[in-house]
C-alpha cells in the first residue's frame, strides 16, 4: 500500500478528496497546510499525527511514497515540479498551473523524468460519465458529430473575483477537458460569445470545432443558483445520442420504429432508449462526482500499472483551450489551437 502525504487541507480536500484515499489503497501518513487550525482539525478527523506547515518537509520524509496537492494553481505547479524532481508521483487538483506555459513545463518535466503527474479532472470519472463515455467509444455508436451542454455556477461562488479568473481556472477548465474527452479528439478551433448580465454574473457560449468536422456548443456562466441542477450534456452521432443529466442519469437514444400505429408495439432490445440511474438505497458508494475513481487511477499510475488517469499533458491541453477561450473573448475572433 502506497503511503501518501497530503498538502492543502481546505474544505474541498476534506469533503471531496481525503475521504476517498482509503478506498483507493492509499495510506495517509502526513498532512500539510499553512493554516495551523485547519491542519489540526483535519488531522484530528483523519487520525494523522505527522503534520507540517511547510510542504518541503513532505519531500524530506522518507516514509512518503506519493503526494496529493489541493492548494491552488500556483502551488500546484511549483509543488508538483518539486515532487517530480524528487521522484514522487503526485496528484494535483485542477487547474495544474496558473498558465498554459507553466502547465506545459510541468508536463515536459514529468515526461522527461518518467514520474507521473495526475491532474484532478474528475468529470471524466463520475459513474454516469464513465458509462456514457464507453457507449460513445463503442463501434456501434459510430462517429461523434456534436456536443451540446451546460455547466453553470452562482456568482457568490467566485465573490471578489471581478475579472472572472477564478471562474475560468476552477470552473470552466473542467469542461474544457471533458468536451474533447467525450468527442474523442482535441479542440481545433473555438469562438466565444460573452454576455455580462451584471457585475459578477457572466454568461459564455463557447463554440468548438474539431478536425473531424464535429462541432460543439457549451454554455457556462455564473448566474444560476447552486441549489438547483446546473449540469447537462449531450453527444450526438448518426441516429444515436447520449445524454447525462445532473451527473447521475444516463440516457442512450437509438433509432426505434414508430409505435403509435403498431398494435404489437413493445420495447425492442437494440433500438429503444436505455436509461441508467443509481439506486440510492443500496449499500454502495455512488461516485457521482468521480473523485473516487480518479484517485484509484492515480494509485495505479503511482504503482506503474496501466491506468486511465489524466496526466500533466492533459492539463496543459485544457489550459491551452482555456487561454484560447479568454483570447477569443478579448478579440471577438475565432481562435485556432495548435495540435501540440
Amino acid at each position: 500500500m502506497k503511503r501518501i502525504a497530503w498538502i492543502g487541507c481546505g474544505r474541498h480536500a476534506n469533503e471531496m478528496l481525503l475521504p476517498q484515499l482509503a478506498r483507493c489503497g492509499l495510506r495517509l501518513v502526513q498532512l500539510c497546510d499553512v493554516d495551523e487550525a485547519r491542519l489540526a482539525e483535519t488531522a484530528q478527523r483523519l487520525g494523522v499525527t505527522t503534520l507540517t506547515r511547510d510542504w518541503r518537509d513532505v519531500l524530506s520524509n522518507p516514509g512518503v511514497d506519493v503526494v496529493g496537492v489541493a492548494a491552488g494553481p500556483q502551488a500546484h505547479a511549483e509543488i508538483a515540479a518539486a515532487c517530480v524532481q524528487a521522484g514522487r508521483p503526485v496528484f494535483i487538483e485542477k487547474p495544474p498551473a496558473a498558465t498554459a506555459a507553466d502547465a506545459q513545463a510541468l508536463a515536459d518535466l514529468s515526461r522527461a523524468r518518467g514520474v507521473p503527474v495526475v491532474v484532478g479532472f474528475m468529470k471524466r470519472f463520475s459513474t454516469a460519465n464513465r458509462i456514457a463515455h464507453r457507449v460513445l467509444a463503442a463501434p456501434e455508436f459510430g462517429p461523434r458529430a456534436s456536443f451540446l451542454g451546460e455547466y453553470m455556477t452562482a456568482p457568490t461562488y467566485f465573490a471578489g473575483d471581478p475579472d472572472y479568473t477564478g471562474f475560468y481556472l476552477h470552473h470552466c477548465v473542467h469542461y474544457l477537458d471533458l468536451v474533447p474527452h467525450l468527442i474523442g479528439e482535441p479542440v481545433q478551433t473555438l469562438g466565444v460569445r460573452r454576455h455580462e448580465l451584471a457585475p459578477g454574473k457572466l454568461l459564455l457560449h463557447v463554440d468548438f470545432g474539431f478536425a473531424s468536422g464535429a462541432i460543439g456548443t457549451l454554455v457556462m456562466g455564473t448566474h444560476q443558483s447552486r441549489a438547483t441542477p446546473m449540469e447537462w450534456w449531450q453527444v450526438m452521432g448518426d441516429h444515436r445520442r447520449v445524454e447525462v443529466r445532473n451527473v447521475h442519469e444516463v440516457r442512450y437514444y437509438r433509432a426505434p420504429k414508430f409505435k403509435v400505429d403498431d398494435p404489437l408495439a413493445t420495447l425492442a432490445d437494440g433500438e429503444d432508449t436505455l436509461v441508467w440511474e443509481p439506486n440510492l438505497t443500496v449499500a454502495a458508494h455512488e461516485d457521482h462526482k468521480g473523485y473516487g475513481a480518479l484517485l484509484r487511477e492515480f494509485a495505479l499510475a503511482a504503482a506503474g500499472e496501466p491506468h486511465a488517469a489524466p496526466l500533466a499533458a492533459d492539463g496543459a491541453r485544457a489550459m491551452r483551450v482555456l487561454e484560447a477561450m479568454v483570447g477569443s473573448m478579448a478579440s471577438g475572433a475565432r481562435v485556432a489551437l495548435d495540435r501540440g
